[in-house]
């Protein structure tokens, strides 16, 4: 072309060539590693390269624009010096050296998450330590960089004599030049214009075929941009009256009474029957514990004896899902009792993740001590200022000595150690005569899956079995020694999944993927049982107040689920973008510009179907997303201490 017969032209194009190759070759890795999952035909697959090829432009004139700028300005005098030219010849080296390591960093991220870069990876960038310890720990990253260089400067080499060609060959004249640097910032405009973080990215509805059209630094750099979504902004909605009625009707029991003039506001004092019992409680958060990995749940690899014990000495819970797909979700949902709302979790969000009324401040309400406990450092996830701002105090890896943890790795102490500061705790809460609630997240079921040696029979590190097998042993070792403590009688023990192993499948939403236990032991108070109704995350926290019979004002958007009078199952389930409402059989799925589909059969064949808001299982996934994003937003889920039983505001449902 004649244009490219220009030195700045001919040099930024070779650049841009090789980008767009390395973008080429990364994708149809990706798409060979779940070839099956994506199921693509001849036409799907032009449909993911064609889409794909427009989000790698797109970036490209981003990514290109200081550099094309820089060589559309630069003086003749110094772009004829030697050095210059030497220099030119680095950053090609250093470009494709960055190039290459996106690809397997977003490779890396794809085996772990089956998505392209999103909000998960910003987090990690925002939490470098940890994320770097961890990589260091589960890759030999400095042979792997080492190679990454070689190939650079390798293939630097190899595009020498073009490069050099392209530096001697003519340049546009000064005038020229200049004119052209409004032209390049305008394409890059009208590029961000057409092409949105939320665009459609794919042929059809398979969720791999459209993270397979996008592109991975492109959705990195929108995430960054824009982290939380604005529920009104983006998804469907319905009259705030609707929602409201909705909502009450979702939400109403006998023993509640709504609170407040907002039709929104979905406070209600709840009058829990009987004499309040003052147990402790032990509510321990367990890292990627998919329900699949259990001996109970049908694995047959042996790796839960010690939970596959507990289940029939339980009440278990066969039918419980996690509402989203990290950690700071699964927090929100059992701390709080909230759906989760698009864009970043609660928990996450810094300046306003405090104030709250959460399961923690309920139990302080009641006398207790409220603690969590975490296994790593708690400033991870926000996760400090969010505990320590709604009702907890902390015990975390940094006010830990180093001599009460045996083993630690990057992401914090071992679970046994964990455990031995839970009991540590409790045993000086029962000394005062103190009841407690202790909140734990434990750590050891996460990559680089690294723990004491000799515990299990699978070497450490030596991947997701081992971790789990671990993670079962702890549990056993936890509960042999509290069973020797004098508060264990009076003791409820809740072990529950922060969320699975891995949620990605060819759905956005795959329900099966959201599948998580639950049990809830205490020989001497809990009968055991097998609780087989749809339930999700956020109807923990009013169960276990209902257990202990605890009068309380209630924001929790979730039930409690042992009251003969329930209303049938559901779970909320969602990750940054897309917000489900499953009701055993159907998935109700809301996404950006106010998109609404249905699956049913979701977890089978999962027929999808495109409905509107007339569909009643999507009228109330509207009703509980919009309702709680209005209740973050207008400050309807705070704790207020001070609401006495005859507050003005009472009306009955």
């Amino acid at each position: 072309m004649p244009q490219l017969h220009y030195a700045q032209l001919r040099y930024l194009s070779i650049i841009a060539l090789s980008w767009l190759a390395v973008f080429f070759l990364t994708r149809s890795v990706l798409l060979l590693s779940h070839l099956g999952d994506a199921n693509v035909s001849a036409l799907q697959l032009l449909g993911v390269y064609g889409v794909g090829l427009v989000y790698d432009l797109s970036f490209l004139l981003y990514a290109l624009l200081p550099m094309a700028v820089y060589l559309l300005l630069c003086p003749r005098r110094l772009w004829q010096q030697h050095w210059h030219k030497q220099l030119l010849l680095g950053v090609v080296a250093v470009s494709l050296f960055v190039m290459l390591f996106t690809a397997v960093a977003e490779w890396l991220f794809w085996d772990e998450f089956g998505v392209r870069f999103n909000f998960i990876a910003v987090d990690y960038l925002v939490y470098s330590k940890e994320v770097i310890d961890n990589i260091l720990e589960s890759y030999p990253i400095y042979p792997l960089l080492a190679g990454l260089a070689i190939v650079a400067i390798v293939s630097t080499a190899l595009l020498r004599k073009a490069l050099l060609a392209a530096l001697d060959a003519p340049r546009l004249r000064p005038a020229v030049a200049l004119l052209s640097v409004p032209g390049v910032l305008l394409l890059a405009g009208l590029s961000s214009a057409l092409v949105g973080q939320d665009a459609p990215r794919g042929t059809d509805g398979n969720a791999y075929q459209r993270e397979l059209a996008s592109n991975g630094p492109f959705q990195f750099f929108a995430a960054f941009r824009n982290n939380e979504l604005d529920y009104r902004q983006f998804f469907a909605t319905l009259p705030d009256a609707e929602v409201a009625s909705l909502l009450r009707q979702e939400l109403s029991e006998p023993n509640a009474q709504f609170i407040g003039s907002d039709p929104l506001d979905i406070r209600r004092r709840i009058d829990n029957p009987g004499q309040p019992k003052r147990l402790n409680v032990v509510l321990v958060t367990i890292e990627s514990l998919s329900a699949k990995y259990l001996g109970s749940f049908g694995d047959n690899r042996g790796l839960t004896p010690n939970l596959d014990q507990l289940r029939p000495q339980s009440l278990a819970f066969s039918n419980f899902y996690a509402t989203g797909t990290r950690t700071d979700r699964g927090l929100e949902a059992i701390t709080l009792s909230m759906p989760p709302t698009p864009g970043r979790s609660i928990v996450k969000r810094i300046g306003r993740e405090s104030g709250y009324a959460s399961l923690g401040q309920q139990f302080s309400a009641q006398g207790y001590d409220s603690v969590f406990i975490y296994g790593g450092r708690g400033y991870f996830d926000n996760m400090n200022a969010f505990f320590g701002g709604n009702g907890y105090r902390i015990v975390d890896q940094s006010s830990v000595p180093e001599a009460e943890m045996q083993f630690q790795n990057a992401w914090g102490m071992s679970d046994e150690d964990i455990y031995n500061q839970t009991l540590k705790v409790a045993d000086a809460d029962h000394a005062a005569g103190t009841p407690f609630f202790l909140q734990l997240m434990t750590t050891s079921n996460h990559r680089p899956y690294t723990y004491p040696e000799g515990r299990v029979d699978i070497p450490s590190g030596d991947g997701r079995e081992g971790a789990v097998k671990y993670t079962d042993h702890a549990i056993g070792q936890f509960l042999a020694q509290a069973r020797s403590k004098p508060w264990f009688k009076d003791t409820l023990f809740v072990f529950v999944a922060d969320h699975t192993a891995g949620s990605a499948g060819k759905e956005d939403l795959p329900v099966a993927n959201y599948h998580i236990p639950l049990f809830i032991y205490a020989p001497a108070h809990i009968q055991p049982g097998e609780f087989r109704d749809v339930a999700s995350q956020i109807d923990l926290a009013p169960t276990l107040l209902g257990l202990l019979n605890i009068d309380y004002v209630s924001t929790f958007f979730g039930r409690n689920l042992l009251r003969e009078d329930r209303a049938p199952g559901r779970a909320l389930v969602g990750n940054y973008q897309h917000l489900g409402l499953f009701d055993g059989d159907s998935l109700a799925i809301l996404s950006p510009r106010q998109n609404m589909r249905r699956h049913d059969d979701a977890l089978g064949l999962s027929h999808e179907s495109a409905v509107d808001t007339g569909d009643a299982l999507l009228r109330r996934d509207i009703a509980y997303y919009q309702g709680a994003s209005h209740a973050f937003k207008k400050q309807l889920i705070a704790w207020r201490p001070d609401a006495a039983p005859g507050d003005e505001r009472v009306s009955k449902r």
